[in-house]
């Protein structure tokens, strides 16, 4: 037996995608309705949470990071997720607004990249969502300092159990100071279908003074 790492050809991991097209002509002229359509069949498919995104935010001086987070709700307005606004994401929100969210879709073929700048829902918004959660979520939210070095995860089960203990009478926490939502206001959204030979279809909305513009993007 060896040390050395088992050897993949990674270079010969392909798949040729042959579902579904996608045209200027095609789409929606409204974003969010092509956004609801896509977000609909990728539900009825029984995808695994198929509201997962990963969710890009950068520092003021440009480092980005990335994670996966929730879609908890969207409208013409943007896309809504949750968060504790002291985490690494939440503080890089505040340094640098600009973000971009990415939705993938791998069974159906389709990918969706959506870029704009973020902005906190309001505290009636946050507290009838965070009222929403089951009252292990709440306490989750209460419990874990998000982000920050911890000695182990004793610590966050002791904070749980005095939590829990606390609040054993009522049916609902109070929201978190520390916690609530993010809309993003997107200024462009693309809607990436997989096709044949790697010849993608890439149909891009960008918004501008008078709507939003429909652009194909070379793959």
């Amino acid at each position: 037996m060896t040390n050395e790492p088992v050897s993949l050809d990674l270079a010969a991991l392909r798949r040729n995608y042959t579902r579904e097209s996608l045209s200027e002509t095609g789409v929606n002229p409204d974003p969010f309705k092509q956004f609801d359509h896509w977000f609909r069949e990728a539900s009825d498919s029984q995808l695994p949470e198929p509201n997962a995104m990963t969710l890009a935010t950068a520092t003021q001086h440009g480092r980005p990071s990335a994670r996966t987070v929730l879609l908890k709700g969207f409208d013409h307005q943007g896309f809504v997720f949750y968060t504790n606004y002291e985490s690494r994401k939440g503080l890089e929100i505040d340094e640098n607004p600009q973000i971009a969210l990415l939705f993938t879709w791998l069974e159906l073929e389709r990918q969706i990249r959506i870029e704009g700048t973020a902005e906190r829902v309001s505290p009636e918004e946050s507290e009838a969502y965070f009222q929403s959660r089951p009252k292990g979520s709440q306490i989750g939210a209460w419990a874990s300092p998000q982000s920050r070095v911890i000695t182990g995860r004793e610590l966050l089960e002791e904070k749980m159990e005095e939590l829990n203990d606390t609040f054993k009478h009522e049916e609902n926490l109070p929201l978190p100071p520390f916690w609530g939502g993010y809309r993003l206001r997107p200024e462009c959204i693309e809607f990436w279908q997989g096709r044949e030979n790697r010849l993608h279809d890439r149909i891009q909305y960008t918004r501008t003074d008078t709507g939003w513009k429909i652009e194909r993007l070379a793959p």
